[in-house]
Parts: structure tokens; sequence; C-alpha cells
């Protein structure tokens, strides 16, 4: 069976699962072009409010095969860098996506996989899940951005330790220091993550994805560039049909209904 990027809808949520049974859902060309266009679609449709983000068979994507870097190492330093390059385009899609992404792992997160994860917003993982960068083992460099994702999110001594070290981390190990959201019991992340997205999709969208822009934008930004970063979303959002809806069911004690 060939790799490929499965697309299903639960309501306002479309989760989009990698399945790659020969290669443990390992991450290739195909399947990132298939994950742009697929966030691509996502981002145009009224009816898709969350994206969740999972794996086939009981693993979220494993690290890329010893024979497939064999391989590549016989490609010209351009074709390695374009192969590099369509993983980076996938998870800065993930990373700037306007609605909100949720990776639901179970099993192994490893190298380009670990990354995709962490270019998600939030993560949900089964408790007996485990995370790698796996390079180092191998004389290999990251990619997919952890090595700006993980400084950014752990203490420098731990960031250090998973991409020097590149041994598994147990998901309870980063739900403690706050890299995993949830933990969920083994076979049961995609319900928690689905469960999860199912309250994200009842705030405001347009809410949300001001949030995960400012969320984005905050490291560049000095203190004082993210304030007025901050005065030009708010009064935007104050505008937006959506805060009077809000502000009226809370004031009636309902459910608001969002736009």
């Amino acid at each position: 069976m060939t790799a490929e990027l499965q697309s299903t809808s639960h309501g306002q949520t479309l989760v989009l699962t990698l399945r790659a049974p020969q290669a443990r859902n390992a991450l290739d060309g195909a399947i990132c072009a298939a994950g742009i266009e697929a966030l691509s679609v996502a981002e145009r449709s009224e009816e898709v409010r969350c994206v969740v983000i999972t794996g086939a068979d009981g693993v979220f994507s494993a690290e890329t095969s010893l024979e497939r870097l064999q391989a590549r190492r016989q490609q010209p330093a351009q074709a390695q860098a374009q192969g590099v390059e369509l993983l980076h385009h996938w998870v800065e899609a993930v990373r700037t996506h306007p609605k909100p992404v949720i990776a639901a792992v179970e099993g192994m997160a490893e190298g380009a996989g670990f990354s995709l994860a962490l270019a998600c917003d939030l993560v949900v993982a089964a408790r007996n899940a485990a995370f790698a960068m796996g390079g180092a083992r191998l004389g290999l460099s990251p990619a997919g951005g952890a090595s700006w994702n993980l400084p950014r999110s752990l203490p420098h001594q731990m960031a250090s330790e998973i991409l020097l070290c590149g041994e598994h981390i147990a998901a309870p190990r980063l739900h403690a220091l706050g890299l995993v959201n949830h933990l969920a019991e083994p076979g049961r992340a995609l319900h928690e993550a689905l469960a999860l997205a199912q309250r994200l999709n009842a705030r405001a969208p347009n809410a949300l994805a001001s949030i995960k822009e400012l969320v984005g934008d905050a490291p560049q930004r000095s203190f004082t560039e993210q304030l007025a970063h901050e005065r030009d979303h708010l009064v935007r959002s104050l505008q937006h049909a959506n805060a009077g809806e809000g502000i009226a069911a809370a004031l009636e004690k309902r459910t608001p209904n969002y736009k």
C-alpha cells in the first residue's frame, strides 16, 4: 500500500491521517504535499473550524527508514534540499494556519513526525507514546523547525538533551514539562483530540485566528510592539459580529452561536 494522507470530516473538525504502512507513517514528499493542499482547502472552508493530525495503525510518524536515508545520500545536494523544503512548507502551513491544529499522537512521533507535532497548536498524546529527534544518533541534524520550536517550548537544557542525545522521551515527561497538553489512555488520543476540537469549535473562529496570530508573532516582536499588535486585534474583534453575539449570550446565559 502506498503512502497517503487521508482526510475525514467529524462535524466541524477535519482529521488528517498519516498512512504509510510499510514505513510506519514516516513523512515523505507526497504526504507533505497532500498536507499542504489539505490545509489550504480547510482554510477556505467555512465548514471546518479545527484540524486534527494523527497517524494510522497506532503510530503517529516514525523515523525515515535507514534504506531511504541511504538512498537520499546518493542524490545531489539540490534534490536533498528540495525534499527538506517540502517538509518545511507543510510545517510552516501548520504553524500559520488560521484555525487550531491538534496533534493526536499514538505510538512514536520521531524525527520529522516529532517536528510536525511541535508545529501544532496543541498536542494530545497517549500515555505510552514517545517522542524523539533521533538524527544525532545517525550523524544528522534536525529539520522541520525542531531547533526553533523546542528551545521556545522547553528549558534550554531539556531542548538540548532531546536534540543532542536523540533518545526517546516518554509522553508523561513531556506533559510534565508542558509540551504535551493532554494525556490519553492508549488508543484514545484521537478520541480526546476530537473532544478538545469540539470545545474549540464552540469558540468564535475570528477570535481563535487572532489568538493564533498573536502567539505566532510574539517571539519576533518587542513587548511594546506586541502591545500594539494586541490593541489592533482587540479592536478588530470588538467590531466583529461574533463579539456582539458572545456578549449577548453571556448576558442572556445561553450558548453563543458564532459564525
